[in-house]
């Protein structure tokens, strides 16, 4: 008698089947909790931020931006007039993805607004380029999907 016989039958090969497709999906789903702040699965989409502030008496930066997600501060800039603040990030696959900013308009103004919402902006910010763009202006920050239309989005 060798070493394999009575230990091999169909019904032990399908409880090893179940074992290593269990161990599979446990697996998938760890890999995908490791990695709930950007999900490789979904579309990458583009934010822009532009600064449509006029600059100080001496061409200094008149808006100072942050922006940041739970899991990631992109860091303050301190931004002149028409430069444009941008990142990159994907859908989690809990679709909870938000990316928020606080903005203050140097000597005058501040707000925190969501720069990017998984459920808010997954479907209207693939009309352009996979793109949510916002402008800071002085009456308050816009928000456009198509650089054609822009909608008052937050009042300062």
């Amino acid at each position: 008698m060798n070493d394999f016989e009575g230990k091999f039958t169909p019904s032990t090969a399908k409880l090893d089947l179940k074992k290593i497709l269990g161990a599979l999906c446990i697996t998938f789903l760890l890999a995908l909790a490791a990695s709930e702040d950007e999900d490789i699965l979904w579309k990458n989409y583009h934010i822009h931020v532009t600064n449509n502030l006029p600059s100080g008496p001496n061409g200094e930066p008149s808006l100072l931006l942050n922006c940041k997600s739970k899991n990631k501060d992109l860091g303050l800039k301190a931004m002149v007039k028409d430069e444009d603040y941008t990142w990159d990030t994907k859908i989690n696959v809990w679709r909870t993805t938000l990316f928020f900013c606080h903005a203050v308009w140097v000597n005058h103004k501040e707000i925190r607004f969501d720069a990017f919402k998984a459920s808010r902006d997954e479907d209207r910010c693939l009309v352009y380029h996979m793109s949510c763009l916002w402008a800071v202006k002085e009456d308050e920050i816009y928000f456009s999907n198509d650089q054609l239309f822009w909608t008052n989005a937050y009042p300062w």
